[in-house]
């Protein structure tokens, strides 16, 4: 087979596997889930990660079979940043090359699907170079993790790092000696990300008169906790964000809780508050406002589960259905006020109440037996729109 033929088959196959490239993703992303360990379930950046490695891999793969075996492109960012992040979160390097693994199973599969606009031949070439591409790049990902695995063992931070996490994840005694923190008192959780996360942690800490444990998280994250006799208020940490003496950082904050399981408690309250300023960043994002949004987000089947039952059947009216999504915020906004939904959205009130009725009629049901779920569905919808702020755009929820 003449070379430029099957450069031409190459361009042709990848054009087609980029039509199917939503497609191909959440078909590996669903198998990467599939190879999930308790110990990813405490770090919102890594589940996030996990979307923008698939996306970035796929991307790598296409340009691989597009330019053939003497490719040799750089190893994609997002794959060095979660290996390491495997590696902090305690996820086994043998689970994280599998994954890399049955990605590559899936992209050979759906490259098959092809079979039938291709030449046989020319699809055994394209595979064939495929392995050894896959090979490089599960080996520079094992190279990441191994160095990330090495920092932490000469760290003694990583090393209290490891004993929080074993603690947090119920593998270990307490031992707050070591950890140099009193978990008989009240905890309030924060994940603090951006430059110098621990000094702006020790900076609240100082002005709020209270106990920290401060845990660095990459170069530029930390998880924490402020602990004392009585209960924090968020509206204190508020404060001092808002006058901004912390520097440039977010905080994402649980709630107040009491003793040791209320020490886990608040940060995985924390973390929940983390997923959410993942996909809109904000200053502060406390824990009790977006805990329903945070718990869908981890179940993408869920998220779409509300989309299709609240959202989906708006779209029936046409151009309406952004005009009914409109109606249904200024209306939730209002406090289900039909009179101050019309003055914010300059209509009169009786065009607001016919509005809400034909909604009523689109989902077959009333909106006081479902709008917590709408709300939900809603703001589902407005993050799908945002970005993720450390690891590139996710395209999908449930990261």
């Amino acid at each position: 087979m003449e070379q430029d033929s099957l450069q031409e088959i190459r361009s042709e196959l990848v054009s087609r596997l980029r039509e199917r490239s939503a497609e191909l993703e959440d078909a590996i992303f669903n198998a990467v889930r599939a190879l999930s360990e308790p110990a990813e379930s405490e770090d919102a950046e890594y589940r996030a990660g996990l979307r923008a490695t698939v996306a970035e891999a796929v991307d790598y793969a296409l340009g691989s079979i597009a330019r053939g075996g003497e490719w040799d492109g750089e190893m994609p960012a997002a794959a060095a940043a979660q290996a390491r992040r495997a590696a902090r979160n305690r996820v086994k390097l043998d689970t994280v090359l599998r994954r890399y693994a049955a990605g590559d199973r899936l992209i050979s599969e759906f490259i098959m699907d092809e079979a039938g606009h291709f030449p046989t031949e020319a699809l055994r070439r394209v595979l064939s170079t495929q392995g050894p591409q896959v090979d490089r790049l599960m080996a520079a990902v094992a190279a990441e993790y191994m160095d990330e695995l090495e920092q932490m063992r000469r760290s003694p931070a990583q090393r209290m790092a490891e004993r929080v996490q074993r603690l947090l994840a119920g593998d270990a005694p307490l031992d707050a000696e070591h950890l140099e923190y009193e978990f008989d008192a009240w905890h309030l959780g924060l994940v603090i990300t951006g430059a110098r996360a621990d000094v702006a942690a020790r900076t609240l800490a100082a002005g709020l008169n209270r106990q920290a444990m401060v845990v660095g998280r990459g170069s530029e994250s930390a998880w924490v906790w402020l602990g004392g006799r009585a209960p924090l208020p968020v509206a204190d940490v508020a404060r001092y964000q808002s006058a901004g003496v912390l520097g440039e950082v977010t905080l994402a904050v649980g709630e107040p809780r009491r003793g040791l399981e209320g020490w886990r408690l608040t940060h995985h309250e924390a973390q929940a508050a983390r997923q959410v300023m993942l996909r809109r960043p904000q200053p502060l994002s406390r824990a009790s406002e977006v805990v329903l949004l945070a718990a869908v987000l981890r179940d993408e089947q869920l998220a779409r589960s509300l989309h299709e039952t609240y959202l989906a059947p708006l779209d029936d009216h046409g151009d309406s259905g952004a005009v009914l999504r409109e109606t249904l915020r200024a209306y939730f906004a209002a406090g289900f006020n039909a009179a101050t939904a019309a003055a914010a959205l300059e209509v009169d009130r009786h065009t607001v109440q016919r509005r809400l009725r034909k909604v009523e009629e689109a989902l077959g049901r009333l909106l006081h037996t479902c709008h917590a779920e709408i709300e939900v569905a809603l703001s589902l919808e407005e993050l799908d729109d945002e970005p993720v702020a450390t690891t590139g755009r996710v395209r999908a929820l449930g990261t």
